[in-house]
């Protein structure tokens, strides 16, 4: 295997008839100039386009797995308390069917993204951003937790409860509450779908340049920092491990080979072979570390097994119940927990969530692009990853995960870290995840993982997604005040504005609780104050093109006005699988290349 690849170049598509030979010829060379350049800045070991062998595909969606493990637990377990979930062996057993189903839409979306929304090496999985309204929802009078009746109350062998004048089981409790949710996120899901369907996403991209990605990216990882730190603070030294591992493997180890044994059928020999597995496998390498020291320390115990002690959460069997109780095979599917239940509140509540989850998605395709060394997503692309993204929602509230879904930034951060930006890997990480969720006993294994590793891992995640963000300005002029003026005042606002809502929700008060949990969900959104803020300025304040990089920015960029040009010169990695030039309407679609 070559220590490095590029991307695979890419000839530039014209349509047959359309501009003479001369222009075709130009157009090429262009191409050849864009990718040639990509090739040569590379420094991934797999490019977008590249096929590592299944093996090592495998190796690295099951690091993808690992890395997306916390959100894809962590929140289904926190919605899971505010459902009324109840702590006994059947309120366990819906826990671990909760997290098996976001398993398997996790994969299902991330399989979809992949390979025909934006095709970009995306995971997708459970967004925080339907949290909040989650809680307004949750937080009505009518879903407040019920107490339990007395034990053999009407001779039942089960405890129930007094839910609003009707006696039902604990099972029920939280499944008429979670039906109310799935309603919510199914119905809000529509505005995603038609906001891909239509190309609104790809016309509103015309106005978005390095300045509003900037505080948009950015501010996505700034923002989480109180995240890592609530999982850090559990046990300090366990985190500084897990980022002191990945460190070492990612860059002090990267340009180490490490011999190891092949056989080969061919020549019917072994030989030893080398091979660059630090710089493969640094996630891997450093969160089966940090467990395994985790694990050393709760068998001897110098991890107290009292929860009122420190640095408990960091023991490895204090969700060992969830294995025990989850079942070897299960097959979530649409409506599993029953019919959902639409309302108008939980709907407007939801809205405000998808258009956060929305815009992050377009901060996380441009990180994401870098990354994976390939130009920016055309309008097409963000189009159809868009529209993906709201089936994936929709899939989502139908099969009751509790949330909706997104892109995952860690994984993202994840690519520039591993150097892996395979489209594949992604796509095997996604089956991986499916089948994880089939197989619920297994998957529930990695529920163990201790909160001090995760935020070790977001640690510097979140700190490479930052870093993403910041490094587009290389394309503005740092010398013009103007572009210091937008860039200063749309990330203090979105980090001020954000964090003042956070700690005095409860000062909103217009005397509409819907339009309260509105503003409370975009005011305490620090990604979506800043992008705005920086989407205002960037488009209003006098200023060149030039001197706001969107030329520069755009260099790799089609202008698809062109008269003799219908498909993209950008790499053919954002067209489809399949041929899209079959039927003469497809142009009419903006989501067809």
């Amino acid at each position: 295997m070559p220590e490095e690849q590029g991307l695979e170049s890419a000839p530039l598509n014209v349509e047959s008839g359309e501009g003479d030979n001369q222009q075709e010829e130009v157009l090429n060379q262009e191409s050849e100039t864009i990718n040639g350049d990509l090739q040569s800045s590379s420094s991934l070991i797999y490019g977008l386009n590249d096929k590592p062998p299944w093996y090592l595909c495998v190796a690295f969606g099951l690091q993808h797995y690992l890395v997306a493990i916390g959100s894809l637990v962590g929140i289904p377990l926190m919605v899971s308390y505010k459902l009324c979930i109840p702590d006994d062996v059947a309120g366990n057993v819906g826990r671990a069917n909760l997290i098996s189903t976001t398993f398997v839409v996790s994969g299902v979306c991330t399989l979809l993204q992949t390979t025909i929304g934006n095709r970009l090496p995306i995971m997708q999985g459970n967004s925080i951003a339907f949290y909040p309204p989650l809680l307004a929802i949750l937080a009505l009078p009518h879903n407040h937790c019920p107490p339990a009746l007395p034990t053999g109350y009407m001779n039942s062998s089960v405890t129930l409860y007094n839910d609003s004048g009707l006696i039902v089981d604990g099972q029920e409790v939280w499944q008429r509450r979670i039906r109310e949710v799935q309603g919510a996120i199914t119905v809000s899901a529509c505005l995603e779908v038609l906001l891909g369907a239509t190309g609104a996403v790809g016309f509103l991209m015309r106005f978005v340049g390095p300045l509003t990605i900037v505080p948009t990216v950015t501010l996505i990882g700034l923002d989480l920092f109180t995240t890592a730190a609530h999982f850090e603070q559990v046990q300090w030294g366990i985190a500084f491990f897990t980022v002191a591992v990945l460190a070492l493997c990612s860059q002090y180890l990267k340009y180490v080979d490490v011999p190891f044994p092949k056989f080969s059928f061919r020549r019917r020999e072994c030989y030893v072979d080398r091979s660059g597995f630090f710089r493969m496998f640094p996630v891997l390498i450093a969160l089966l570390s940090a467990w395994l020291l985790c694990y050393i320390f709760t068998v001897t115990n110098v991890f107290p097994n009292d929860p009122t002690k420190p640095y408990y959460k960091a023991r490895t069997d204090i969700r060992a119940n969830v294995i025990y109780n989850s079942p070897w095979f299960r097959f979530p599917y649409p409506g599993q927990w029953g019919l959902p239940v639409v309302t108008v509140g939980g709907v407007i509540g939801m809205l405000v969530a998808v258009i956060c989850s929305t815009i992050e998605s377009i901060g996380d395709y441009h990180a994401c692009a870098r990354l994976a060394n390939v130009p920016p997503p055309p309008s097409h692309a963000l189009n159809r990853g868009i529209l993906m993204e709201g089936i994936g929602v929709m899939l989502a509230g139908l099969m009751g995960t509790g949330s909706g879904t997104t892109s995952f930034t860690q994984n993202i951060a994840a690519i520039g870290i591993t150097r892996v930006g395979s489209r594949v890997v992604l796509q095997t990480a996604g089956i991986l995840f499916m089948l994880l969720g089939y197989f619920s006993k297994f998957g529930s294994i990695f529920v163990t993982l201790p909160d001090p590793v995760m935020g070790g891992m977001f640690f510097a995640m979140f700190g490479m997604i930052s870093a993403v963000g910041l490094s587009n300005l290389k394309y503005v002029d740092l010398d013009s005040n103007r572009n210091i003026f937008v860039i200063g005042v749309s990330l203090f606002t979105g980090l001020s504005v954000a964090n003042w809502t956070k700690a005095n929700s409860s000062a909103i008060k217009t005397g509409v609780t819907e339009v309260d949990q509105i503003f409370k969900i975009v005011l305490s959104s620090a990604m979506l104050v800043g992008g705005l803020v920086g989407f205002f300025f960037d488009n209003t304040l006098p200023g060149t093109e030039t001197e706001r990089g969107l030329k520069a920015f755009n260099k790799h960029q089609v202008n698809e006005n062109e008269e003799n040009i219908s498909l993209s010169r950008i790499d053919k990695s954002y067209n489809l699988p399949f041929s899209t030039t079959c039927c003469r309407f497809t142009r009419y679609f903006p989501f067809i290349p």
